[in-house]
C-alpha cells in the first residue's frame, strides 16, 4: 500500500508526538527537543528511517535508548518498518536544543 503525502505527513506528526515522549534520563527533555533526532524519513510504503544521536558516545543509555526509540515508532500507527542510524556526526552539543528546552532548563 502506499501512502499520500497527506497520509505521510499524518504519520510524521505522531512519529514526532512519539519522540516527544522518549526523555533523555540524565536530563529532563525529551530527546526531540534535546535535538538528539537528527531526521526522520518515512517512504510512500509507511518505511521509516530515523538519524539520532546521543550526547555522548558513552552515554549510559546508548544501548537502550536507540532500542526504545526503533520500538516506540514501530508502534506508531502507519508504520511499517523502522532503520534507525545511531551517529555521531556530527557531535551532539547544547546549542542543538530547541529554545523551548533551553527555557524549561534556565539556559535563556
Amino acid at each position: 500500500m502506499k501512502y499520500t503525502d497527506e497520509q505521510i505527513a499524518v504519520i510524521g506528526e505522531k512519529i514526532i508526538k512519539t519522540l516527544k515522549t522518549i526523555y533523555d534520563p540524565e536530563i529532563p527533555v525529551d530527546i526531540y527537543e534535546l535535538g538528539l533526532i537528527y531526521d526522520v524519513q518515512i517512504s510512500d510504503e509507511g518505511n521509516v528511517k530515523v538519524v539520532m544521536t546521543l550526547t555522548t558516545p558513552n552515554c549510559p543509555v546508548a544501548e537502550s535508548l536507540p532500542a526504545e526509540v526503533r520500538e516506540r515508532v514501530e508502534n506508531v500507527k502507519g508504520v511499517n518498518l523502522v532503520d534507525l542510524e545511531l551517529t555521531f556526526e556530527p557531535s551532539w552539543h547544547k546549542d542543538m536544543i530547541s529554545e523551548a528546552a533551553k527555557f524549561e532548563l534556565g539556559m535563556l
